[in-house]
């Protein structure tokens, strides 16, 4: 999983990639560090592009992305935020979306 360092950096994948997996992390979050294994699993399943953003380093994409809680999985389509997860992540129902946009990819 790619780390992304910078808003520009973000919003750069976002324009190239037509489906892109961020998942947003903190240094101190526990529960970060045990999804993030499950979430490059699943990435790595669907043949998923998938990045790490840690909220603490980029705080211009905390902002812009409406950050509130951490851990957040947002899938994005042809540029466009398509589903997001904060919190408490459904590893089922990501799977669920992440198929949607492969049936349509």
């Amino acid at each position: 999983m790619k780390k992304i360092k910078s808003y520009d950096e973000l919003q750069k994948i976002i324009k190239e990639e037509k489906q892109f997996m961020l998942y947003v992390s903190m240094k101190n979050c526990s529960v970060c560090h045990v999804d993030m294994p499950k979430i490059e699993k699943i990435s790595e399943e669907n043949n998923f592009v998938s990045c790490n953003l840690e909220a603490s380093e980029v705080l211009e994409a905390v902002g812009q992305l409406s950050l509130f809680a951490v851990p957040v999985v947002i899938l994005f389509y042809e540029g466009k935020e398509f589903h997001r997860q904060a919190k408490i992540i459904d590893f089922e129902e990501l799977e669920y979306r992440i198929g949607q946009i492969s049936e349509k990819y």
